[in-house]
């Protein structure tokens, strides 16, 4: 089965690790997995873009099945070994309705994110206008209080009493805003979430390798 798969990845990024993650929950060890490199363009390379055209990580391919989504190769991995490993989607109808729920409100998350993360990052200094800063900054400050309001009874799962897939998509992107810099006291539910997870195996053995050896960034530190 898992001999069948190709996954083309880049350290670092959330997308990427959220496929790790499944392909751990669901005990399919031992894919073809090839870790690439953002610095050196190797998204745009010609064995990227023969599975991802848009020259993206993940590029991943189960026999001749493309999904290069991340979410929608989670869902599919789910779906296609469903007896299989952890059972990624609760049988509750409540719980599968919060589980998809938080699930997709992630994109939000992800995408107020990078508004700041990638502006700071690609923007040089003395082109940045400040209105945009303040707008950005604003937005993800009130995105990331959201989250915080919805772990107050929540404890180590985002939907539910078991790890599911709303944890497989979202706590790689939780993940990311503290590497940025995200400050823990002053979200110390976000911050519970993250390091009740941070231990799982899925989670421990998939971990960004440039995580491990190279220290964090700020630009969070003021959100």
């Amino acid at each position: 089965m898992a001999k069948d798969m190709t996954l083309l990845w880049g350290s670092g990024s959330p997308p990427c690790w959220r496929v790790m993650i499944t392909l751990e929950e669901k005990n399919l060890q031992g894919y073809n997995q090839k870790l690439m490199s953002f610095e050196k363009m190797d998204h745009k390379s010609q064995e990227v873009l023969a599975i991802n055209p848009r020259g993206q990580f993940p590029a991943f391919k189960h026999g001749n099945n493309i999904l290069n989504e991340s979410y929608a190769a989670c869902m599919y991995l789910e779906s296609q070994f469903k007896s299989q490993g952890t059972k990624l989607i609760p049988d509750s109808p409540a719980e599968q309705a919060l589980m998809y729920q938080r699930m997709f409100e992630g994109l939000t998350l992800a995408q107020k994110s990078g508004d700041v993360i990638y502006y700071d990052w690609k923007v040089p200094e003395g082109e940045r206008h400040d209105s945009a800063v303040k707008r950005n900054r604003d937005a993800l400050r009130a995105e990331v209080k959201i989250w915080e309001g919805y772990l107050a009874a929540s404890g180590c799962f985002m939907a539910g009493k078991t790890f599911s897939l709303a944890d497989v998509i979202l706590y790689p992107a939780i993940a990311y805003l503290f590497r940025f810099g995200l400050c823990e006291e002053k979200y110390p539910k976000l911050a519970a979430y993250f390091n009740c997870l941070k231990d799982r195996p899925s989670i421990k053995s998939t971990c960004p390798p440039t995580w491990k050896d190279t220290p964090g960034q700020a630009v969070l530190k003021d959100i």
